[in-house]
């Protein structure tokens, strides 16, 4: 096995014992993980919306300037 593939391993293991633990957090009912994995995601995107409102209004403001690199 080649040394490229062991990151990828170790994300795959990251990302199934997350699973695992929404799924047992959800006392291994699927449709009640999926449900919440739907509403922390729909929380998520709504946080984000409102923060990007927020540094859109602060950057016309001027309190951030653009990166020059």
């Amino acid at each position: 096995m080649s040394s490229s593939s062991q990151p990828k391993s170790e994300e795959n293991d990251e990302l199934e014992a997350a699973v695992d633990q929404a799924i047992s957090a959800c006392g291994g009912d699927m449709r009640a993980t999926i449900r919440a994995l739907i509403v922390a995601n729909e929380y998520l995107e709504s946080e984000v919306g409102e923060l990007m409102k927020a540094v859109s209004h602060a950057y016309a403001r001027g309190r951030f300037s653009s990166y020059s690199g």
